[in-house]
């Protein structure tokens, strides 16, 4: 089942999302509409609060950067209560887009190198450091589990310009190629 996708001014996408257990209900259903929603949106990754779930899940299908980088050709994990344990390496910039934020792009600076802490889809704990695109999908979808979103990280005078944008975004007033969930007002 694709998930609507849940836009910029629901409160979901502000709250720390919660850790789940192997006994979630229809936790491989929920994860197999998480990846059908991010395919059918042209995503490269999804974070459970992105389809209105308050829990620690984010899918990433990194292939998209494999011209560049040919070892993400099929990079394609399940990140579970991920902990994010380092974020290191020299700060890049590169512009971001956001399923929950559409139509808009704007650069990003992060660093270059995580290492991380998860569990993947059969609660098999992992323990892995990734480097550039790969590094800053997962730090782009470890914040929608912290209630942060890319736009946090603008100046306040970029956000000030985005405004406008992110009131159209919020009233539904914005036509992405995927379905959106918008906030009751």
């Amino acid at each position: 089942m694709i998930y609507p996708v849940t836009v910029y001014g629901d409160s979901v996408l502000r709250k720390v999302a919660q850790p789940i257990g192997p006994d979630y209900p229809n936790l491989n259903e929920v994860i197999a509409n998480m990846w059908e929603t991010m395919y059918v949106a042209d995503g490269v990754g999804l974070a459970a609060p992105q389809v209105g779930l308050p829990i620690r899940i984010f899918v990433i299908d990194a292939s998209a950067g494999a011209d560049e980088d040919p070892p993400l050709k099929d990079l394609k994990i399940t990140f579970i209560n991920p902990e994010l344990l380092e974020r290191s390496g020299e700060p890049w910039v590169m512009e971001e887009g956001c399923l929950s934020l559409p139509e808009i792009r704007e650069n990003v600076s992060r660093p270059d190198r995580v290492k991380i802490r998860y569990v993947d889809e059969n609660f098999i704990p992992h323990e892995e450091v990734y480097d550039g695109f790969m590094a800053r999908v997962i730090q782009h979808e470890y914040d929608h589990l912290q209630g942060v979103l890319f736009i946090d990280y603008l100046s306040p005078l970029k956000r000030k310009i985005l405004k406008g944008k992110l009131i159209s975004i919020a009233k539904g007033k914005v036509q992405p190629s995927y379905r959106i969930k918008v906030p009751v007002s």
